[in-house]
This record gives C-alpha cells, structure tokens and sequence, in this order.
C-alpha cells in the first residue's frame, strides 16, 4: 500500500492518546517496529504503543521515491558521522538513518532485496534456531509479499507488500545488463530469484515504488491503515531515552518528546527496534552492556553483554564510478534501476559485490573536489562500486550518560585488508562494464576515476567508500559470549525486552537490508504472539 489521503492525524499529542500502562510497547517506529507494531495490534485484546522520534512521513521528499538522496542530511535523518579513520584517509563518512515514520523505508531507495541464502543458513547455525533458516524465511517473505513479476514458486503473491520491477527504466538500465552479461554475469529476471541461490547475476532490482513514482514504505503499509485501531497508539515526536528496570526485568520506558519527559509501563513486553546505533545507545544507557565500559561513565550496571554496541557492520559503497551523460536523462522509478551480484574470489560461498546504478553524478565529499563532476541530477550516471560481504567490523560506544549525546561510532570501513582488495576488483569492473560497447551510445565522457592502478587506485578507494546506509549487527543473536540475544529475540539475562531490527543480524545480509529487517519484525511478532497465546 502506497501513501493514502486517508491518513488526517499523526497522534502526535502526548496527552490525547497516552495510557499509563500498555501491554507492550514498540520503541521505534522504522522498518522492522512498524511491522512489529501492526502485528501485534492486530490482536484487539492487547493495548500496543509506538513510540516513534521522527516526525511524520507524509512529505514529499518521503513520498516521491526518486527523491531519496534529499532526505539524507534532513530533518528525517539522524545525522550520525563515524569517527575519523585512517582506513578512510582520516575522513569521517555520514552514517545516514531515518528518523521519521516508517524509518529507513521512507528514506531509502525502495530497494526489496531479499538476502542470499548463505547468510540466512548462517543465522540459523549461529543462533541454532531453523526459524531464521533460508527455507523458513522464505516463507515469510513469500506471505507479506504481492510480487508482480514473473511467476516463480519462491515469490509470494496477495501479501500486505507490492513488489515490483522498474515499469520504464531508463534506456541506460538495459544496455549495462547487456554489458555486464558480455562478462559473464548472468542477466535475470529477478534478482530476488538464483541470484540470491548462486553466485550472482545482474538485472533490475525489485523495487517497493507505486503508481507516479509513489513511494511503499513499511509505515505507509502496515501502520496508516491501522492507525484508527483504538488500542494501537502512536505517538512521534518521542525518543526513548530508558528502559525502566525493576532488579533483571524491564518494566517499562522513559522517552523525551518537545524537552518533556515522560514514563509509560509495559505489562508484558518493551520491543526495541531503534537500529544499529540507536538500539545499543538504549541498552548500554539502561545498564545492558560491558559492565567495566559503562562504569566509567557512571552507569548502573544491570547485565553484563560485551557484545552490545559491538560487531556493527553495513555494506561499503563507493561514490563512485561516473560517466557524464550522451544526452541529459532525468532519473526514474528509484533513480536506481540496475543492480549486480558477484563474486571477487571464486572461492567465496556467494557473492561479495553489489554495485549499483545511481542515476545522478554521486561522488563523495573528496572526489568531488578532485574531478569535475556534471552539476544536475540528469547530467550524468553512477556506477557506485559495493561491498556485500565486508571483513571489517565497527562499534558503538556511548561517550556520557547523558541520553541526549550522541555516541561514539567506529564504522572501521576498510579496516580489513580483504575489504580493500575487493572493492579494488568492484572498481575495475564497473569500469569495464560503463566503458563498454553495449553502454557507449550512453557515455559522453567518463568522469571519474580513469584508468588507476596500484596506489593510486587504491586511495581513490579509500577516498571514495563510505556507508551503504545499511547499518545493522551490533546487538547481534547467537549463543556465543558476544551475542546480545537469543535465537527468540530475548535479551539475554533481561525478563521482558527484545530487540527487533537489524542490530540483531550476527552477519549482514546480501543486498539491502530492508526487506530482511520486516522479516525480523514479523518472525518477532509470530514469535510473541506464540508465548502469549494470541491469534
């Protein structure tokens, strides 16, 4: 379901819709606390309140899906930075995350890619829950989607999700199909499909864009609707801040709206789902986390997880390769109508790359000022280089115990050697492919970064790679020593709180991450709606 007129209210007035009490509360209102939220309100003896610190999605930079790019650096993102890091030649990446309804699905490039089997199979051996296996998710994917494209016994149809392929792409989309297959890259149909069973192929991403380029996003889909459900509330403008303890067991949350604090009580369960950064900022806040870390900063300790705040980790992107247009083409559907998976080193057990097209001139804050890139977004294109599978690891560390502060992130982009190789080899072959026959009608000159080998190539790497903004993994599900969570969910060593996003991810999956984070929040709500007896 697209963006509605029948949405009139954004309750976002403490006073009109809060309870003392609820059943349970869902802190974060992005993609995987949306589902949750709707989930569990679907049931109309249990009371459910979200609480969201973004304000409300009904804006045009949100509801336009090819204007995503003008929401990074808003009002709707929380403006985090890495740390500066000499992997990066001491620059300091932004970190991009929406803070607005909807979260990350009402700011990102509306990219449904569902995960490769590998990383899913891995869940299910980490966590030694068959739940979070290829084949079980599978079965989730296939009851919220309503796919549209061809026919195929993976896809699901009548879901709550319409997912599609671009209906008009640009004329450039096809011809780098057509040059990266003359590679040895597969052409398909569906990237959702073998690819995500082999090692790689190429095609149109599917895409969650509706008619006139309206924008699909998690909060359109599962909370507009149900925003009239007397016990579902919702209420924006509200950052948590803690989670209420009573010895082991979380009673409920504060939460911060228009400098007021306020205290609500959960009778069953807290879900957090505030993201990579924001859900272990709570945690270690609320005394969950390294107990030695948070006394020095004079935080109560409640439970003792080193791994919280650890682990974190999102795919590299590099800004990027580009080629100035033939003739000027303005962007359309997502602005991002082609996609590639491939393997850097055969050995790998799936594909390592994903690069994307851009289709707008996307350089990072150095290139830009060392080539002369096109102004205007129909100037020229962007092949920007990914990383699918990176070595390198990062964290999140609280700097006070002030909940206002922001934390300390350690992204460690290209810290790994490996990391740095393959995107080496993700250049060259995004150069291959802009520079080739098939995309030549397309290309008036290409812009950056030219023929570069050894040093050169690879500080313009480092120079040019920062976030994916698919952060995720640092409060990861296992059973080793760094886990934060079970296989259910279920903070270990806290009595009624789970966490739901992607911070719980023990390894990013293949592609972006949104439609593996609803997946998070529905296999969540079937799993607390199964402890609790609700239908």
């Amino acid at each position: 379901m697209a963006h509605t007129s029948r949405v009139t209210v954004d309750r976002e007035i403490v006073g009109d819709v809060l309870r003392p009490a609820y059943d349970f509360i869902v802190c974060g209102g992005g993609t995987s606390g949306s589902v949750v939220a709707r989930r569990l309100a679907e049931n109309p003896g249990v009371s459910v309140l979200l609480l969201e610190a973004g304000g409300s999605d009904r804006v045009s930079s949100v509801i336009d899906s090819t204007r995503w790019m003008s929401n990074i650096g808003s009002e709707r993102d929380w403006g985090y930075r890495a740390q500066p890091s000499p992997s990066l030649n001491g620059r300091t990446p932004p970190l991009p995350m929406g803070k607005v309804l909807g979260g990350g699905s009402s700011i990102n490039a509306s990219v449904w890619a569902r995960g490769h089997r590998n990383d899913f199979d891995s869940w299910a051996e980490e966590t030694g829950d068959p739940g979070w296996s290829y084949a079980s998710v599978l079965d989730i994917y296939r009851r919220v989607e309503d796919w549209t494209g061809p026919a195929d016994p993976r896809r699901g149809t009548g879901g709550p999700l319409r997912v599609t392929l671009p209906e008009n792409p640009v004329p450039l989309a096809p011809a780098l199909v057509g040059a990266a297959s003359a590679l040895g890259i597969p052409p398909v149909a569906d990237l959702n499909g073998d690819p995500m069973e082999s090692d790689g192929g190429c095609g149109c991403p599917n895409l969650l864009v509706g008619q006139d380029n309206v924008r699909v996003s998690m909060a359109a889909t599962y909370l507009h609707p149900a925003m009239g459900r007397p016990n579902l509330h919702m209420v924006l403008c509200a950052e948590v801040t803690r989670l209420k303890l009573s010895g082991n067991r979380v009673t409920g949350v504060e939460f911060v709206q228009w400098g007021r604090t306020h205290g609500v009580s959960a009778g069953e369960e807290v879900i957090v789902s505030l993201g990579a950064i924001n859900t272990p900022k709570l945690l270690m806040l609320s005394g969950i986390g390294d107990q030695a870390e948070l006394a020095t900063l004079g935080i109560p300790g409640v439970v003792h997880l080193p791994g919280v705040g650890k682990n974190l980790q999102d795919h590299v992107l590099l800004a990027g390769c580009i080629w100035e247009y033939q003739v000027p083409e303005a962007p359309r559907s997502n602005a991002a109508e082609f996609a590639l998976f491939a393997k850097s080193d055969p050995s790998l057990p799936g594909p390592d790359l994903m690069p994307t097209l851009d289709e707008f001139p996307c350089a990072s804050e150095v290139t830009a000022t060392q080539y002369d890139v096109p102004v205007g977004v129909d100037s020229a294109w962007t092949l920007a280089p990914g990383l699918a599978r990176p070595v390198s690891r990062g964290s999140v560390r609280l700097t006070s115990a002030d909940p206002m502060a922001a934390p300390v992130i350690d992204a460690n982009f290209l810290s790994a050697e490996e990391d740095v190789q393959a995107l080496e080899y993700c250049v060259e072959l995004c150069r291959e492919i802009g520079n080739s026959a098939e995309v030549k009608p397309f290309v008036k000159r290409e812009v950056m970064p030219g023929p570069l080998s050894g040093d050169e190539l690879r500080h313009f790497v480092r120079n040019a790679a920062g976030s994916y903004y698919h952060e995720t993994c640092a409060a990861k599900m296992g059973r080793d020593r760094m886990s934060v969570v079970d296989g259910s969910l279920r903070v270990y060593g806290v009595e009624g709180l789970r966490i739901a996003d992607g911070s719980v991810m023990p390894r990013i999956t293949s592609g972006n991450t949104m439609a593996p984070c609803v997946v998070i929040g529905e296999r969540a709500a079937d799993l607390i709606k199964t402890r609790y007896g609700m239908s």
